[in-house]
């Protein structure tokens, strides 16, 4: 592999509603900023942890906008531009770039449950896309798509079309895929990263991961892990990952996509931590759970804003 330009923890930013679920832009710039100071190498916008299926298209862009203005480059932002259409995809991702965007991530295109398209339209949609932007594009390959991408087909996708480089595996066996990835794709494969919470963290890393996106509540967690397996201190990563892995598992396994926001209301980053609706509320039961094994590991999160 080349040396990677984007690297580390790149947590998912939720987007942050107030009481009656409008966007809350304040509580969004008070979100990142904690990430940011929670020691994010980058963030991601836009992504399902986000949110990015219950917003508008008005309102995708009023984050984008707000979200990169307020960054303002102190970090790389990675923006998620998925949707079914070429054409749609395409244009997204050239207003994230325009906007400053210094990655897109894209899954591939899917309708339902049973909309699906072939692998050659899969490949023809990811480099029409690419061929709009100059500016890295990840895939991402999580079984919300529901679409079979097999280690040969993504690093062909990596040799063959510009700009494809970057890959965010969450599907089960994810280690020997990312692994297998790395030993085809050779030096296109640029970015071979970690997902889904960084429930299987250890194992990417072990595999070859060089990033990992996970939520937004204790990137400082994160970052500890991978900061010493980075740096050789395999040892101590392992027992980081031991100490904050029944907080991951209870984000993955329970608290999903609405975690992040719980751990940072509790904190005071954010005064609402309300999901949109149909999206049901967190069970308080889970909640207090969750907060309470936070509070063994004193992430930053729960002290950001008191």
């Amino acid at each position: 592999m080349i040396m990677p330009r984007f690297k580390g923890v790149f947590p998912v930013v939720p987007t942050i509603f107030d009481a009656e679920g409008r966007l809350d832009l304040d509580g969004q710039r008070r979100a990142i900023d904690f990430m940011i100071d929670a020691g994010s190498n980058g963030l991601c916008i836009l992504a399902n942890f986000s949110e990015q299926f219950a917003l508008t298209d008005q309102e995708r862009d009023t984050v984008m906008h707000v979200a990169l203005r307020h960054v303002d480059g102190r970090v790389p932002v990675i923006v998620t531009t998925t949707h079914f259409a070429t054409s749609v995809c395409a244009a997204r991702s050239r207003r994230a770039q325009e906007a400053g965007a210094a990655m897109v991530m894209i899954m591939p295109p899917y309708h339902g449950a049973t909309i699906r398209v072939p692998e050659t339209a899969i490949y023809d949609f990811y480099r029409e896309v690419s061929g709009a932007i100059t500016i890295p594009i990840m895939v991402q390959d999580a079984p919300v798509a529901g679409t079979p991408l097999s280690a040969a087909f993504l690093a062909r996708m990596a040799r063959e079309i510009e700009n494809l480089a970057y890959f965010k595996i969450e599907v089960p066996q994810a280690a020997l895929k990312l692994r297998t990835l790395i030993e085809l794709g050779g030096a296109a494969v640029e970015g071979p990263w970690d997902g889904e919470e960084a429930i299987t963290l250890m194992a990417d890393l072990d595999a070859g991961a060089t990033g990992s996106m996970t939520g937004g509540g204790y990137p400082d967690g994160i970052r500890a892990i991978v900061d010493a397996y980075a740096a050789g201190r395999r040892e101590e990563a392992a027992s980081l990952y031991a100490r904050w892995l029944p907080l991951i598992n209870y984000e993955n396994r329970q608290g999903g996509l609405a975690a992040a926001k719980a751990l940072m209301k509790e904190g005071g980053v954010i005064g609402h931590d309300g999901v949109r609706p149909p999206l049901p509320e967190m069970h308080p039961a889970i909640r207090a759970g969750l907060i309470e094994i936070a509070r063994t590991l004193d992430p930053q999160v729960l002290r950001w804003g008191k």
